[in-house]
This record gives structure tokens, C-alpha cells and sequence, in this order.
């Protein structure tokens, strides 16, 4: 079993990336389409943890739910960004690579670099 976790849609090119990097450097890793399985309110919060952001630094703030919820404007209040992101996990900024104590969201290949270095 791998320490490695991608939280994945193979519908995002910058998550397909990912995860072709992740694949060319021979890393094993158990992928989470975390659309079909979105993660609790302590997994993600956990996670947040690690990247060392707040919800509200990894919200996909211009998906069409995220209008409809005004979270834009919605106050900062750790928990509750959490509960909504995990009812609405299309709000959650992808990919996600977590390996060992180190999470990042992986959006561009320094990102993936740094998740590959820290292994």
C-alpha cells in the first residue's frame, strides 16, 4: 500500500497532469475521485492542515455552486467553509497530492515537484 493519495478528477486537465507526472516518476499512489467520494469534514480538514491553508485558500470560488451559495461572501469561519465544501466537493481545488506529512495542491509541476522531492 502506497503513502501517497492523489485526490483526483479525470475530467480536469491540470488533475490529469498530476497525475501523469505521478505515473512517469513511478510513484505509487491510491487515487481518490473525490468527486464520487468526497472526503469528511475532519479528512479535509486535516488535509487543509497540511497544505497549511484555510478553506477559503483552496475554494473553487467561480463554480457555478459556489455563486449560488454567495460563498464569496460567506464569513470565515473554518468549520462551517468545511461543511460546505464537503456537501459540495466540485468546490474543492484539484489535484490534491498528499504523501508522508506533506499535502499540496498540485496545480502546476513545481507543485508536483515539491510533493516528488519531499517523499
Amino acid at each position: 500500500m502506497s503513502d501517497t493519495e492523489l485526490w483526483h478528477n479525470p475530467r480536469c486537465s491540470k488533475s490529469r497532469a498530476a497525475k501523469a507526472a505521478l505515473d512517469e516518476a513511478g510513484v505509487e499512489y491510491t487515487e481518490r475521485r473525490y468527486l464520487d467520494e468526497p472526503p469528511t469534514a475532519e479528512e479535509l480538514d486535516a488535509v487543509l492542515t497540511r497544505i497549511g491553508a484555510e478553506p477559503w485558500d483552496v475554494a473553487r470560488l467561480n463554480e457555478p455552486v459556489a455563486k449560488e451559495l454567495g460563498l464569496k461572501d460567506l464569513e470565515r469561519d473554518r468549520a462551517r467553509w468545511i461543511g460546505v465544501m464537503v456537501e459540495n466537493p466540485a468546490l474543492i481545488q484539484r489535484p490534491i497530492v498528499l504523501t508522508g506529512e506533506t499535502a499540496v495542491v498540485a496545480r502546476d509541476d513545481a507543485s508536483v515537484r515539491k510533493v516528488l522531492d519531499g517523499r
